[in-house]
């Protein structure tokens, strides 16, 4: 129950009602748990769930445990079981697949039905998925959608139903948006590219390609804006240098044939690309070894992806980075979200995650265990 509703009903006594909260963050018998998980689990205040904690353990119904745990001594709470919808981008996307994967792992930890639906990147199928959860009756939908064009009429079928929607990369009307911080990630991708331009060419660039993603709309676009405003950052004679956009659609095959296309109309010898993301990046550069220009080109990706980390691996590649946005742990923190607006915590209108540039110099420092999941190659998807 949430202190709103205790607020606005006369008979109810909040300290009754907080220390239900207090006592529900006990999941399972003889759970030992310190004051900070209490709080995130109730939602409560610390200070607030400390004061409670020990009125209950005067009441005999809390044990303290060592210095900071503690444990419940009547019989956890049954709560309600959440089902939650998941539309997933597509299950033949690798970052997709590291998404669905978290977000699995995650509702299991917290005893929560993840009723499954895969979108296949069709915007056809997204909106009939949506019908699917809808008739469901889902608690919450985390969608994950590509196409712009269509969020307003997926998140219509949840706001007409009354079901809260987290979007996942793409925004979609009156939606939590859970995701990267485009511009910021642009710009850190952007200025190493940059960096690497003036190290190992003077700074001397021919051409700026920038493989993008058009049908996402304005907002993943702006990962490319950062990029080309990060790289006149640090080189800023490149104000005059040109800049290309090709769309890719976000996929290797179609990237790869973008960038083909261009090649052969185009006589630069310097080319710096930034990709929307990396199947992007693998699809331009491995146009440009077909073309046997690869010594012509450095590239820098978006996700730092297994494909796009295998590619960092390899010897003398032109895959100069890939901007992380770390997929793998993007599950346990929507469902904390999700579940922060289930129990009507206050939540931002963005969530957004961290991100880190990823080169061949430290891509075993960020991803030591690579190697052990079988990432030693690269992937031709």
């Amino acid at each position: 129950m949430s202190s709103k509703t205790a607020s606005r009903d006369p008979y109810l006594v909040k300290s009754v009602v907080h220390s239900s909260r207090a006592l529900s963050a006990f999941r399972v018998s003889g759970e030992a748990l310190p004051l900070k998980e209490i709080s995130a689990r109730s939602g409560l205040p610390k200070s607030m769930a400390f004061r409670l904690l020990y009125t209950l353990e005067r009441c005999g119904m809390i044990e303290k445990v060592g210095e900071n745990l503690y444990r419940s001594s009547v019989r956890p709470f049954k709560q309600r079981l959440y089902r939650i919808g998941y539309a997933a981008q597509g299950t033949d996307y690798q970052f997709s697949k590291e998404v669905s994967a978290g977000l699995q792992r995650a509702a299991a930890a917290e005893g929560i039905e993840l009723i499954c639906v895969d979108n296949r990147y069709s915007p056809r199928i997204a909106q009939r998925n949506a019908d699917v959860l809808v008739r469901e009756r889902v608690d919450l939908v985390i969608e994950f959608q590509t196409d712009e064009q269509i969020a307003p009429i997926v998140a219509a079928k949840y706001r007409e139903a009354n079901i809260p929607l987290i979007a996942i990369e793409i925004p979609h009307p009156g939606a939590t948006y859970f995701g990267a911080n485009n511009y910021e990630a642009g710009l850190i991708g952007g200025r190493y590219l940059g960096r690497w331009a003036k190290q190992h060419w003077g700074g001397e660039v021919d051409e700026i390609v920038l493989v993008a993603l058009k049908r996402a709309g304005s907002l993943p676009q702006m990962r490319l804006t950062g990029m080309l405003v990060g790289m006149k950052e640090v080189c800023p004679h490149l104000e005059s240098c040109r800049a290309t956009y090709v769309d890719g659609d976000g996929v290797l095959g179609d990237s790869f044939e973008a960038m083909r296309k261009h090649l052969r109309t185009s006589k630069s010898r310097r080319i710096v690309v930034g990709a929307i993301n990396d199947p992007s990046a693998l699809g331009a550069l491995r146009a440009f070894q077909e073309a046997g220009r690869t010594a012509s080109c450095a590239i820098v990706g978006h996700n730092a992806s297994p494909e796009g980390r295998a590619e960092l691996r390899q010897p003398g590649t032109r895959l100069v980075g890939s901007v992380a946005y770390f997929p793998e742990k993007y599950g346990d923190q929507i469902l904390k979200v999700a579940l922060d607006i289930l129990h009507r915590r206050p939540v931002p209108p963005a969530v957004f995650v961290k991100h880190q540039m990823v080169t061949p110099d430290n891509i075993n420092h960020i991803y030591p265990n690579d190697e052990l999941m079988g990432v030693s190659s690269a992937v031709m998807a």
